[in-house]
């Protein structure tokens, strides 16, 4: 099962090409988009490999509290870059008690339908320009915004679930103890609930968001119509991410 390709950014640890995947018509370009954890650290080393992957456009999906504390490190790169804070998925949601990544991702796709349609929007007129779609960990926001953009297109349902699992891998270790020591000082306690919020991406919690987004609306391709998404611009994403050939 093919799934996006991880590429060593410096200062991040789940960065990758989504390039690849097979789809209904062809597969995913290479170098056209990209998904990430945050990009608060990638110093001139990090930045100079954004510059040679192409990258024109960043779209950050933080609220503005995560944006202020670890503020992307783009530097003097040439890029264009999108704020769409998602408010869910936070490290301040994260700290909910109870809460569930089913639970975050349902809110995705109906409380911020409009965050979802403007990051696709954005996508979807980049041009040669690449593009990299990011929140904190790349997995609930970025992951749910992917998917939807990746199932709109026609790539494979499983390797969508495939694609989304992998990101648990790039978590684990060095990413994960930190971030689980960062909301250590604001009280919340260190339990394996607490690390499979922050660092797991189970394969039920796509499939459970994708099945709501399914049940309720036929498909990615309606949902996104019924938001505001338009034909001619669904037309346009699929035509700059997928290779016919």
């Amino acid at each position: 099962m093919e799934t996006s390709t991880r590429i060593p950014v410096p200062g991040t640890y789940n960065f990758r090409d989504v390039g690849g995947l097979p789809a209904l018509t062809g597969t995913v370009r290479d170098g056209v988009l990209y998904r990430s954890d945050g990009l608060s650290r990638l110093g001139e080393p990090g930045r100079a490999k954004l510059r040679e992957l192409g990258v024109g456009v960043v779209i950050d999906l933080r609220d503005e509290n995560e944006a202020q504390v670890m503020p992307d490190d783009l530097g003097d790169l040439d890029v264009e870059v999108l704020r769409l804070p998602v408010f869910e998925g936070s490290g301040a949601s994260q700290g909910a008690a109870g809460i569930s990544l089913e639970a975050l991702y349902e809110r995705i796709v109906t409380q911020h339908a409009s965050v979802v349609v403007a990051a696709l929007r954005e996508i979807s007129s980049a041009g040669d320009r690449a593009v990299v779609v990011h929140c904190t960990a790349g997995k609930d926001r970025t992951g749910v915004v992917v998917a939807l953009a990746l199932l709109a297109v026609g790539v494979d349902r499983e390797s969508v679930i495939v694609d989304y699992e992998s990101t648990e891998a790039n978590l684990a270790g060095e990413w994960l103890d930190e971030m689980v020591a960062l909301v250590e000082r604001y009280g919340v306690p260190d339990t394996p609930a607490l690390r499979t919020l922050m660092g797991g991406s189970p394969r039920e919690a796509v499939e459970y968001v994708i099945e709501i987004v399914e049940r309720d609306h036929g498909s990615a391709r309606e949902y996104l119509l019924a938001a505001g998404l338009g034909l001619g611009e669904l037309a346009a994403l699929e035509t700059l991410l997928i290779d016919p050939s």
